[in-house]
């Protein structure tokens, strides 16, 4: 794939996801609150608002606020940085593994977009899960950075497979 058509691709899939993640954002604090949940497919799906004032799960949640900031948006902002800089230097590299970064970098950016806008959290608003057996609540960002790693994983495993030479490199 030629370098201009992978950046191309890349740019495609930024504004994507960001839009999907910022719009479905806008839905849920416009049209769920807090106190109401929507269950969907005989409740294997749910739609409630929540602010995740903390990490994946609300991992770091109770943590005094000012920490939560700094870890939460200032590390963030570090590590979003050296994942561009690792993608932008890497671009000759396999177009699944760049579409990988692609989706955990524009994750990233979303939910870090929400931190600095909303005053430290982030908007959750869909859990899925059969009973009491549940997913913590999560985002459109949190599911494009799942799919990055996903996508990582699988095609770091078949190119080490297939190849000697290094898995991020097309042969």
């Amino acid at each position: 794939m030629k370098l201009y058509f992978k950046l191309l691709y890349l740019l495609f899939l930024t504004i994507l996801v960001i839009s999907l993640d910022q719009y479905t954002k806008f839905l849920a604090i416009e049209f769920l609150s807090e106190k109401d949940t929507h269950n969907y497919f005989y409740d294997v799906f749910r739609l409630s608002y929540a602010e995740n004032s903390g990490a994946f799960l609300s991992l770091g949640s109770g943590l005094p606020k000012e920490l939560r900031y700094l870890i939460f948006s200032g590390l963030v902002v570090v590590f979003l940085v050296g994942l561009a800089i690792h993608l932008i230097s890497n671009l000759r590299s396999h177009p699944n593994y760049l579409a990988g970064l692609t989706f955990i970098l524009s994750g990233g950016v979303s939910n870090l977009y929400d931190r600095l806008q909303y005053g430290g959290v982030v908007v959750d608003f869909m859990n899925l899960g059969i009973g009491t057996f549940r997913t913590g609540i999560f985002n459109v960002a949190d599911i494009a950075i799942i799919i990055g790693v996903v996508i990582i994983t699988f095609s770091v495993n078949i190119k080490s497979q297939t190849s000697t030479i290094s898995p991020m490199k097309v042969n």
